[in-house]
């Protein structure tokens, strides 16, 4: 099948190359889908973009018309896609439903042991040759209160790591996972969560039911110098309010790999450019801020899984065949 890779990469073709093994006629474009590029989708019955392709309304009305029948998304994520329109048009759907929670997790403990222990300011201090400890102070982990947002595969991985280290674990989660309380897990309403972890770490996918699940108010709910931390999807958190928090001095420390208008920065080079997004410099200018390009996912063994299942559900699409990474309205 002849598929346009979108806004994709050298790593990109690198992994999904070798999962195709010449079963399907990939070609391969850094181009951002969005209705001014839409046209570079003409004659390809299958476009495979990634999270920072808009497909809205618009863009997807002209794919149709362009002939464009499948949709086989290099992410787990599908908030970018506007799912309603694309069963209207007749569009097959197709997702990554899951890759290596493992590199998610791991990248969100990355996060709290950096925030709490310092790492990037004692780097860039012993590079100057600052070698004093002032500022550096940090807390044990083995002990800590921990809230854990979304309990799924991503959210069972890090509570067992959490659990191996000791800490305390709180849930929330619309379903219980009972792998998750087999660890001494305890489920509580987000609220009474929030009121009691040290630490919060967010695994939830964005639909209209999590838009800016933390805003000012249940931001103002954690305790005073607590640590959050996003590695989901950045429309989870109302980012003014979580600007306005920071700058009353109430969190202690902000991990995030993703942020709420990510679309237009990430996964591009902006070192010669000037960055006119006011909110996100805000927020880079936090001394107890972290922000990463969106790159929890990134392993070798995610990628691999990644191309693996990209590459299944071109065929099984082909082949007249149904599997469980179809999305549907």
């Amino acid at each position: 099948m002849r598929c346009l890779v979108t806004s994709s990469r050298p790593y990109d073709q690198e992994y999904l190359n070798a999962a195709n093994n010449g079963r399907h006629e990939l070609i391969f474009t850094d181009v951002t889908l969005n209705a001014k590029t839409a046209f570079v989708a003409q004659g390809f019955p299958a476009v495979c973009p990634f999270v920072d392709d808009r497909l809205d309304q618009e863009v997807l009305h002209i794919l149709a018309k362009l002939g464009t029948k499948l949709l086989v998304l290099r992410s787990t994520g599908y908030n970018h896609v506007d799912i309603a329109t694309a069963t209207q048009l007749g569009m097959t759907v197709m997702r990554v439903r899951e890759y290596s929670p493992y590199a998610v997790a791991e990248f969100a403990l990355a996060l709290m042991l950096t925030l709490n222990r310092k790492v990037h300011k004692a780097y860039n201090q012993v590079r100057e040759g600052n070698l004093l400890l002032d500022g550096l102070l940090g807390f044990d982990m083995h002990g800590k209160t921990i809230g854990i947002i979304g309990t799924g595969k991503i959210g069972l991985a890090l509570a067992r790591i959490l659990h191996g280290m000791g800490c305390r674990l709180l849930g929330y989660d619309i379903s219980p996972n009972p792998a998750a309380q087999e660890l001494g897990m305890l489920y509580l309403p987000l609220e009474e969560l929030l009121q009691q972890s040290q630490i919060v770490s967010l695994h939830l996918p964005l639909l209209p039911e999590t838009q800016h699940l933390l805003n000012a108010e249940r931001l103002a709910l954690l305790p005073k110098g607590a640590m959050l931390i996003n590695t989901s999807r950045g429309g989870l958190i109302d980012t003014a309010a979580l600007i306005g928090t920071l700058k009353s001095r109430h969190l202690g420390a902000v991990g995030l790999d993703v942020y709420e208008e990510e679309a237009e920065l990430y996964f591009r080079d902006h070192c010669d450019d000037i960055i006119c997004d006011d909110t996100f410099e805000r927020l880079l200018t936090f001394p107890n801020v972290i922000v990463t390009g969106h790159q929890s996912f990134f392993t070798r063994e995610a990628l691999q899984t990644i191309a693996a299942t990209t590459i299944e559900n071109l065929t099984d699409y082909c082949e007249g065949r149904s599997n469980h990474n179809i999305v549907s309205t």
